[in-house]
């Protein structure tokens, strides 16, 4: 694991602690078994950022706090120029950045996404959380699955769905995807 993994899972694990929160505790509000939020808090495993997300909420913090250790500190707007976002390590074929993580009180968390293309055949790697997810496709060609349901979409094309139905993307062709994806 990368030493930024390491630190997020540190600081996700100091969090529970200083909440007097048990293992089993916020596995049960965040819908994972305690055996997974060990695994996240030991940096054992990539913790997926709708989890981070999620826990922020539970905890009452800005997800910035998780992700950077430090707190949002801007109230009126916040700029972040283009390759400047917070980096996520979510895991190998996604690449997040947080592209307001310096903002107090978000109502949503925007991240630009990158798929790295892979086997067309390998399964969907399928997940969920609370709340709805917005994705605006801004270049190459992403395979999204929702439930029993698959779309593929193109540069200019988005989707807003229930994210807590199991979802999953894929790059499609030989070329990176990059999408916008707005977590509410």
């Amino acid at each position: 694991m990368t030493e930024q993994i390491l630190q997020v899972a540190q600081r996700l694990k100091e969090m529970r602690e200083l909440s007097d929160m048990t293992v089993e505790l916020l596995a049960q509000k965040l819908q994972i078994t305690p055996g997974e939020l060990k695994a996240y808090e030991a940096g054992e495993t990539d913790i997926p950022a709708s989890l981070l997300f999620n826990a922020a909420t539970i905890f009452d913090i800005d997800l910035t706090v998780l992700l950077t250790g430090s707190e949002a500190r801007l109230h009126r707007f916040c700029l972040t120029r283009a390759g400047t976002g917070v980096a996520v390590d979510r895991r190998k074929a996604y690449k997040y950045q947080s592209l307001a993580a310096n903002m107090i009180g978000k109502n949503a968390e925007p991240f630009q996404v990158t798929v790295e293309p892979g086997d067309p055949d390998a399964p969907f790697s399928m997940n969920s959380h609370p709340g709805q997810e917005f994705d605006y496709v801004l270049e190459g060609k992403l395979s999204i699955r929702i439930g029993d349901n698959i779309m593929t979409l193109e540069p200019g094309d988005c989707i807003y769905y229930d994210s807590s139905a199991s979802h999953g993307m894929k790059a499609l062709g030989d070329k990176p995807v990059k999408f916008l994806a707005v977590i509410l």
